[in-house]
């Protein structure tokens, strides 16, 4: 996620904003989580990993709206 953006800005607007910070980290997390679940390394049933996908996205689009007013 964020690739396209330099990883400075990324980096300053965790510094500047706690709630885009914890969300980060938390999308992360999860982005984890499901590449070990879907691999077979963590075992967890489908509708938790439909949960936990659920909430990767609605994280990701949050960070996208937070990131793109923090930049117009």
């Amino acid at each position: 996620m964020f690739e396209e953006q330099p990883q400075q800005e990324i980096d300053a607007l965790m510094r500047s904003n706690p709630e885009f910070k914890q969300l980060y980290q938390r999308h992360r997390d999860l982005d984890k989580k499901v590449m070990d679940a879907e691999l077979g390394v963590l075992p967890i049933d489908d509708v938790t990993l439909n949960q936990m996908k659920r909430e990767k996205l609605a994280a990701k689009d949050r960070l996208v709206r937070m990131y793109d007013s923090g930049h117009h």
